[in-house]
């Protein structure tokens, strides 16, 4: 197994901005290279709805996303994938299988918006 290099600081890591958010719709991605959701993520008052392009087709259909609660990096640039605009990292795993989502415990009914804290 491959690690990354250690980060220097926990400030690094403090910069990520991560929050809950619960996918309200969720299509395939036509045109993109690998398969992939387009995603519309609820992510409270503060970000609204946000779009992500998410390759986790291997262990999810679109209607099974729906109302899934779910962990995004909202402070990346906004990224261009096959002509859609990919405006949070919905987070995930990478396993043998393909991707599966990371998603927050129900304990404390985590809203959308909440930050990993």
């Amino acid at each position: 197994m491959t690690t990354k290099p250690e980060i220097a600081r926990f400030e690094d890591f403090q910069k990520l901005d991560i929050r809950v958010g619960i996918i309200r719709d969720a299509q395939p991605l036509k045109g993109a290279r690998k398969p992939a959701y387009a995603l519309r993520i609820d992510l409270g008052s503060e970000f609204g709805e946000r779009s992500s392009s998410a390759q986790i087709t291997a262990f999810y259909e679109p209607a099974e996303l729906i109302g899934r609660r779910v962990m995004c990096v909202v402070n990346f640039p906004p990224m261009r994938i096959a002509g859609f605009k990919s405006e949070v990292l919905t987070l995930g795993v990478y396993t043998d299988n393909g991707v599966a989502l990371i998603s927050p415990d129900d304990r404390g009914d985590p809203k959308p918006g909440d930050r990993l804290g």
